[in-house]
């Protein structure tokens, strides 16, 4: 059994790791204020502020990640295998967009997660969604949330036990089950980013502000069970397939890629030895 202690492409510091707490803090009041304020709150009413809260959200997502990657001293190799894992991801994305929620995307934020770190899990993962936003054309107000529920899902992958011992058939079963845990509750989060904002007279399932929390609770399970659990089912069994058939390559390739990038060498430059000898007074005089 392999013991080797793993390298971390991002090892989150004091400073990241505040500004990690706080943006969390701040997704989490974001995504569930339906059912931290009392029926007499009048937030509902300020939806239309909503993309100007996502911007705010953004930023902090922005600051978390740079502040992640200064603080770690993200060295060139960290820096291309982020770009190559996220272009990777970004591409994987529009593959079976809207097809049954048939996104391969989300088994390589897992591994990669698993293999480099919470750290690096999170960059990946907020990164790789904005590119993909990009490169698909999905930029509005529910990226910000898409961000972070992306870098909570792979940081999550990284905060998996036995990162450097457990292998093999019991490392991809745990994988695969988080996998399948995951994508259901990326789902739902997501759900509560838009949920809120519906006409109450649209639907018996929309946000009521006046209803007790247990109303609206059950509102809310009736509208994922309604609008999404299909998409989620599917987006979970693709990501326990594609682990499991796929998985065991992917990990070899990123441990071994990690292995060679020696993210945590430290760089030391050694002074020449030069085989002249020293110049003497009676040299010198000559």
């Amino acid at each position: 059994m392999n013991t080797q202690r793993q390298a971390r492409a991002v090892r989150l510091g004091p400073r990241s790791l505040a500004a990690l707490v706080l943006v969390s803090a701040v997704g989490i009041a974001g995504f569930g204020w339906p059912f931290l304020t009392p029926p007499t709150s009048r937030l509902s009413a300020h939806a239309q502020d909503a993309p100007w809260l996502f911007a705010g959200l953004l930023v902090l997502l922005v600051a978390v990640v740079a502040a992640a990657i200064s603080e770690s001293g993200l060295g060139p190799k960290a820096v291309a295998m982020l770009g190559v894992l996220a272009a990777a991801g970004a591409a994987l994305r529009p593959i079976g967009a809207g097809t049954a929620g048939i996104e391969p995307m989300f088994f390589l934020m897992v591994l990669s997660g698993r293999v480099l770190g919470p750290g690096f899990g999170f960059v990946l993962g907020s990164v790789t969604m904005f590119a993909s936003a990009l490169l698909t054309g999905g930029v509005g107000p529910w990226l910000p949330f898409q961000m972070l529920a992306m870098g909570w899902f792979a940081m999550g992958a990284g905060l998996l036990p036995g990162p450097d011992r457990l292998r093999d058939r019991g490392e991809l079963a745990m994988l695969a089950g988080y996998g399948f845990l995951a994508a259901f509750a990326y789902g739902t989060v997501m759900n509560l980013a838009g949920w809120p904002f519906m006409s109450a007279l649209a639907s018996n399932v929309a946000f009521d502000p006046h209803a007790p929390v247990a109303v609206n609770l059950a509102r809310f399970v009736a509208y994922c069970v309604a609008t999404s659990l299909g998409w989620d089912l599917g987006r979970a069994v693709v990501t326990v397939v594609l682990t499991l058939v796929l998985g065991p390559a992917v990990l070899r390739a990123l441990r071994r890629a990690t292995r060679r990038a020696a993210f945590e060498t430290p760089v030391s430059f050694e002074t020449p030895v030069t085989s002249e000898a020293p110049v003497t007074s009676e040299a010198a005089g000559k």
